[in-house]
């Protein structure tokens, strides 16, 4: 268990779903959280495990998926730095993980009670209020996305991906650090692997990009706009 220092405190109020709390609030939830590092392939959780835990990322990159019926994967979110997951677990009436979890890239996490922070919404309107807001953005995040892989293009669900990750820029070149293995991003994207490395090969011929191992660098932001609009 970490002390309640000023520094976590402020870190944590940083977090979306903490950010109402107050002092003793949020040292009620340091006094069950727990500081994990995990490494490159770890299973974090498997769908149907009993989840008493949600965490949010400090470093390194996770992956959630889910198993397809002929053996495949799916993924389902690409989790960075700075995001928490499972939380919504705790407002399911089966408590348990509805996917999986692994690491893709070492680095560190915290894990968060979810009998505590349940103690903490009955006891606070506005902890309930931020609660609410937060997830309905991220449903409003999933039906967008859900719209962007049933209703357009592959090239234009990686163009989207690609510009998503990059700086807001009027043109010019631009630099994206893939951030999984191209075969999970293709996944998350519902593009098939041979399709997702057609794609980038036909932007790299056309100039669009320029591809350094797992950097990506976007010479033609103009180009790649007019991608994700058609």
């Amino acid at each position: 268990m970490p002390l309640a220092t000023p520094e976590l405190i402020c870190e944590l109020r940083r977090i979306a779903l903490f950010s109402a709390l107050d002092e003793p609030q949020l040292e009620a939830v340091i006094a069950t959280m727990h500081v994990r590092r995990i490494a490159d392939g770890e299973l974090l959780f498997q769908v149907g495990d009993p989840a008493s835990e949600f965490f949010y990322l400090r470093s390194g990159s996770v992956k959630l998926f889910r198993h397809t019926p002929d053996g495949g994967e799916k993924v389902i979110e690409l989790v960075q730095p700075g995001q928490t997951f499972a939380e919504a677990v705790m407002f399911m009436e089966r408590a348990d993980y509805p996917v999986s979890a692994q690491v893709l890239t070492a680095g560190e996490l915290y894990a968060f009670d979810q009998v505590t922070m349940l103690t903490l919404l009955r006891d606070s309107n506005e902890t309930c209020l931020r609660m609410l807001g937060a997830l309905s953005r991220r449903l409003r995040h999933h039906v967008e996305e859900i719209d962007r892989l049933t209703l357009h293009s592959a090239s234009f669900r990686l163009a989207s991906y690609l510009l998503q990750r990059c700086a807001v820029l009027e043109s010019g070149p631009c630099e994206v650090r893939l951030d999984a293995p191209k075969h999970v991003i293709a996944s998350r994207l519902a593009i098939q692997p041979e399709t997702f490395s057609r794609i980038l090969a036909r932007m790299s011929k056309q100039g669009t990009i320029s591809v350094d191992g797992n950097v990506l660098r976007i010479e033609d932001i103009d180009a790649m706009r007019e991608m994700a609009r058609s």
